[in-house]
Formats: structure tokens, C-alpha cells, sequence
């Protein structure tokens, strides 16, 4: 396992980083609590989590581990805010100082820990001036709560707006994006990437097997797998990401992979781990036999010929389905 400066700071990350959202939802505690012994084991230093993944679960089960192999020191623990924790409650989401500062109690009990490392915006919050949502990260900072602070799923100029208010008044910067980037979105190489490597940020895809598309799971006739989130017969949220276009290019991904003797998935997550910069991409393993499978993708070496046959079924800063989709409309505030 190699480690990667987290951005501009000194801090150093595993160039795979553990996905725990399925702690909690479809992993239960034992079973999630011998997935992280073993990502640790093999190298990952590198947790992250959200406090909406299963209302909580996932930070709760992922503290528990922590408490009980004592390795907490030895992790870079990062966590989100901006999904509704409650429901009825319409103050209980978005990116308010008072829903971050509230919910960055609730997930450091949840942890079981005095700190997280890297505190993340799940979303943007459009709605809400952004010197609001840095002025609170500040102070969580300040305060000793949080080491670092960075985004999730941000537009390009959002982030730059965000430093630059933080620049202004003199505030801790966000250190990081974390994007949606695989072979079927590939839109982040237009700005985001770019912004990135000029301001310093690290970037930390989320999604680089395609929400497991790219594992070859799916056929392109026949029942999708009873567990998986991509069901071609859903008319809701997955579903449509199953189509044609997508297949030509896990065709390719299979042929690829066979030839490197290696998984689908493994070429999937080396193909995003080594593109320019990206720092640690995100597996979200459900069972200890995708988990498996998922550290041996560092032992994937990806060529430029691999890059340029992959190229050629999906286009550099094209997308052929769409898994980058925020807010990223005008901000209804003025400085």
C-alpha cells in the first residue's frame, strides 16, 4: 500500500480509502467490525463515513470497531454533514452553522472519539452563504473538533468560492473534494481536476466502481443480482444507469481486466487510483469477500496503452451515464 499527501497538508492517506456506508445498513457490526480490522491490516489508514449513512449506524459501528482494536490514532477518520438527520425537523439538514455544529457533537459520540480528522459537506447548500458553512468549520477547528475540513460532490466554482472566502476572512480552507469519478462519468477532468491540482486540494472519488456496475455483475440480458442497487425494471434512482452505452464499456473493462489477470473491479478502482490527481479513491465493500478483492487493485499496474484502449469506449471528460449530479445553480446571495 502506497500513501499520498492528503492535499496541502502533511498528513498522509493509503491510496485506498475504506467506504463504511454499508456498515450499519447491510453489514452488520461483527462482520463490519472484522472488514475494517482487515482494511487496516492491509495497509488502508483511510475511513470514511457519513452521519446519514442508515441514520448513524454506519459512524456508530465504525467507532465501535475503532474502540475495540485500539487503532484509533493510527486512522485518518473522516466523516459528512448536510443530510436530514430528522425528518420532521426542517432545520435538521442542509449547512447551517447550527445543523453542522449540532451534528459534529452527534457524530463525535456516534465515533466514540474526541476528533475527526477530516469533516466533509456532504452537499452543496445553495440556499446558504457559504461564509456561514466556513465561519462554522472554523470554528469546529478552532475548537479542536476537527483537524481538516473539505466538500463532497461540489461544483468546481464552488469550491473556489468557498476559498476564497475563507481567504478573505481568514479562515481554515477546505483541503479536499470528494467526487463521484469512474469510466462512465468521467466530467470531473473538465475543471474539477484542474482546480484541484492548482489550489492543492486532495481528491477523493467516491463511486469508481460505478455504484458496482463495473464489477461485471450485470449482464446485458437476464435478472439483474437480487442484492444489487442497479435494477433495470427500478424507475427510481438507479435503474436507467444500466443501459447499452455502459456495457460497451464494462465489455471492455472484462477484456482489459482478463488480459491483466486481474477483476473488473480491480481494474476499475486502479483506473481511478491512477489517474492525475486523484489521491485515494473510496470502496464501499459489503462483505469481507468484496473487500478482498477491492485491496488487491493496488497491485493493478495501468499502462498508458491501458488508458488509451480505454479512452477509446470512454471519452476523457465525457460521460455516458451520469453519477455527478448536485446543486450547482447560482447562489441566491450576494456578497
Amino acid at each position: 500500500m502506497n500513501y499520498r499527501p492528503l492535499g496541502r497538508t502533511g498528513v498522509k492517506v493509503s491510496e485506498l480509502c475504506l467506504g463504511c456506508m454499508m456498515f450499519g445498513a447491510k453489514t452488520e457490526l461483527e462482520e463490519s467490525c472484522r472488514m475494517i480490522d482487515r482494511a487496516l491490516d492491509g495497509g488502508i489508514n483511510f475511513l470514511d463515513t457519513a452521519n446519514v449513512y442508515s441514520r448513524g449506524k454506519s459512524e456508530e459501528f465504525t467507532g465501535e470497531a475503532l474502540k475495540r482494536n485500539g487503532k484509533r490514532d493510527r486512522v485518518v477518520l473522516a466523516t459528512k454533514v448536510h443530510g436530514a438527520m430528522d425528518d420532521a425537523d426542517p432545520n435538521a439538514s442542509g449547512n447551517s452553522r447550527r445543523h453542522i455544529i449540532q451534528q459534529c457533537e452527534a457524530s463525535l459520540r456516534r465515533l466514540k472519539t474526541d476528533w475527526i480528522d477530516l469533516y466533509q459537506l456532504h452537499r452543496p447548500s445553495t440556499d446558504i452563504p457559504i461564509d456561514e458553512t466556513v465561519r462554522a468549520l472554523d470554528d469546529l477547528i478552532r475548537a479542536g473538533k476537527v483537524r481538516y475540513i473539505g466538500t463532497s460532490t461540489f461544483g468546481a466554482w464552488q469550491v473556489v468560492e468557498a476559498l476564497w472566502a475563507a481567504k478573505e476572512l481568514g479562515l481554515n480552507r477546505f483541503v479536499s473534494e470528494q467526487p463521484p469519478y469512474n469510466l462512465l462519468d468521467r466530467r470531473i477532468e473538465r475543471d474539477l481536476v484542474p482546480m484541484a491540482q492548482t489550489y492543492g486540494l486532495a481528491l477523493i472519488p467516491w463511486a469508481p466502481m460505478a455504484s458496482g456496475f463495473l464489477t461485471g455483475k450485470y449482464k446485458r440480458t437476464g435478472a439483474d443480482p437480487a442484492d444489487s442497487r442497479l435494477k433495470r425494471d427500478d424507475a427510481g434512482k438507479w435503474g436507467w444507469r444500466v443501459y447499452t452505452p455502459a456495457f460497451d464499456i464494462l465489455d471492455r473493462v472484462e477484456q482489459l481486466a482478463q488480459a491483466k489477470g486481474c477483476s473488473p473491479s480491480q481494474l476499475a478502482i486502479a483506473w481511478v487510483a491512477q489517474q492525475p490527481g486523484i489521491t485515494s479513491p473510496i470502496v464501499g465493500p459489503r462483505t469481507m469477500e468484496q473487500l478482498e478483492d477491492n485491496l488487491k487493485a493496488v497491485e493493478v499496474k495501468i499502462t498508458d496503452d491501458d488508458r488509451k484502449t480505454l479512452d477509446e469506449v470512454a471519452t476523457p471528460g465525457r460521460m455516458t451515464v451520469s453519477y455527478y449530479e448536485s446543486s450547482f445553480g447560482p447562489h441566491p446571495h450576494r456578497w
